[in-house]
């Protein structure tokens, strides 16, 4: 069967990834090693997960703000283990001013240099840290909830667009507390948030636990996540929610009196999710045409392409096509009202249909004058392309039946992205006895080896060195503990010691 992008998924997963970003008009390169043009598409898709997002993060009681790009690097060489673990990530200003180097060239200044040198937000929590130092005084002034979307930048020396770039954009949450026990639950609040996003309005199946000692969060006590499965059987981090407890609020002296009258060091909370959940999207739900956009992040979930001649017939068709459009946008799908778009680029309509096959707009309807002589339209289902024979599944129905049928079509495409994915998550997590059979299916080269649930002492320090250099032998990392595990009922398969708890693996992104 013939597809519409020139490389498929089984003959190259990368370049097939790399295609669909370009076919569906996602991004292009920008001219600068690691970052991007997200073209209009795919920031539409970040806007609807923004929006969504967004949403949800104010219902739990966050307000957004926002702060500086630029942060004093004296404040990140007060938290040594947050600034060991993205010193090598860091872009730093060192000056303020270019002047002509004498050759027909540009050379910063040497007396512009900068007295401290900025670093180039890579996160937020020392500069936000030292914002909460002079915002809280009292146990009344807590907790603080505050969210930012912003851009970020960590100079990554191996890139790849929506998955790891230099510069990508994002949502991070950051809260201060009374108690651990309060950050704890705000640390597994948003967790959840993240969770129940991904899997309603992304349509992405994941996995909810805690991440192992040597994957935590530079600085953090205890770092969470929800990994997804690719379809080539890789993990991909969707998001992470941190608890930090005192060691950032020691380190930036948030300190509060507490209603006994004595001083107290915060409990600190930070999550993020970025752009890097578009790069989920792709690699879970496109196909060897292009891109499928679950409906409810799509930017048009329905796209009206009248067939025109360039006859008298044209007006008539483009009337009929702003009736449906107009029917359309009067109705809700998912919770919202419906978005349509009418195509009226001067292209062919063969031209246009495929573009939108690629771009993976989730219901595309041609109208043709045959169409509009009958008083009907053809839908083609971005979910399910070909029928059985292999011809493009294009069912010509009445316009109204549409009409009253397309939120219904909306919320079953939706449902369907995610049941195929996750059967395809549940089908390839298996379980691995022991560090023989671990290496034995890891070895084998598999397609999709998908992940391995083992079990897992816990260990620490050097012991945990040692399983993190095991595991790099096969280019293998462990995901997290799921929340939802079932208990240790053996020995670790790394150590084997007694396990103490269930711990997936595999490779990732």
């Amino acid at each position: 069967m013939k597809h519409a992008l020139s490389v498929t998924r089984d003959q190259d997963f990368a370049a097939w990834y790399q295609s669909v970003i370009t076919e569906a008009d996602l991004a292009e390169e920008s001219g600068v090693r690691g970052c991007m043009v997200i073209r209009p598409w795919g920031y539409g898709i970040w806007e609807r997960i923004q929006r969504l997002l967004d949403d949800r993060i104010k219902a739990t009681g966050h307000e957004n703000c926002y702060f500086p790009l630029f942060i004093p690097l004296s404040y990140f060489e007060k938290e040594a283990e947050h600034v060991e673990g993205f010193a090598k990530e860091m872009a730093v200003v060192t000056h303020h001013r270019l002047i002509a180097d004498g050759k027909g060239g540009l050379m910063p200044d040497p007396s512009a240099k900068l007295e401290e040198p900025l670093v180039v937000r890579p996160t937020s929590e020392t500069v936000i840290g030292t914002a909460f130092a002079r915002w809280v005084q009292s146990w009344r002034d807590l907790p603080v909830l505050i969210n930012q979307w912003a851009n970020v930048v960590r100079w990554e020396m191996r890139t790849r667009m929506f998955l790891r770039t230099a510069e990508f954009l994002w949502q991070e949450g950051h809260t201060a507390h009374a108690t651990a026990d309060e950050a704890r639950e705000e640390t597994l609040k948003m967790l959840e948030v993240y969770r129940s996003f991904a899997e309603d309005c992304l349509a992405l199946p994941v996995v909810a636990g805690e991440k192992p000692e040597n994957e935590r969060f530079p600085g953090a006590v205890a770092t969470y996540s929800i990994e997804a499965m690719m379809q080539d059987g890789k993990a991909l981090q969707a998001g992470t929610s941190h608890f930090l407890g005192t060691n950032f609020a020691r380190a930036q002296n948030i300190r509060f009196q507490n209603n006994a009258g004595e001083f107290e060091l915060a409990n600190t909370t930070s999550w993020g999710v970025s752009t890097r959940m578009i790069g989920g999207v792709i690699m879970v739900h496109g196909d060897d045409d292009g891109l499928r956009v679950p409906p409810r992040i799509a930017p048009w979930q329905i796209v009206i392409v009248p067939m025109l001649r360039d006859n008298d017939e044209d007006a008539a068709l483009i009337a009929y096509c702003k009736e449906l459009q107009a029917a359309l946008a009067a109705t809700s799908a998912l919770g919202e009202t419906v978005r349509a778009l009418l195509d009226l680029k001067p292209a062919k309509s063969t031209t246009k249909r495929w573009g939108w096959v690629k771009k993976g707009a989730p219901i595309v309807v041609e109208v043709g004058g045959r169409d509009m002589a009958g008083g009907n339209v053809s839908v083609i289902r971005r979910d399910r392309l070909y029928r059985e024979d292999g011809k493009l599944d294009s069912a010509i129905v009445a316009r109204a039946e549409f009409e009253g049928a397309a939120a219904g079509l909306l919320g079953e495409i939706q449902a369907t992205l995610h049941a195929e994915a996750k059967a395809r998550l549940d089908a390839n997590i298996t379980p691995a006895a022991d560090w023989a059979a671990l290496e034995t299916h890891f070895a084998e080269g598999a397609r999709n080896p998908g992940w391995r649930m083992v079990e897992w002492a816990k260990p620490t320090g050097a012991a945990l060195d040692k399983v993190v250099e095991r595991l790099k032998k096969l280019k293998l990392t462990v995901r997290n503990v799921p929340l939802d595990a079932a208990a240790a009922s053996g020995n670790c398969v790394f150590t084997g010691e007694p396990a103490v708890e269930r711990v997936l693996v595999g490779r990732s992104y």
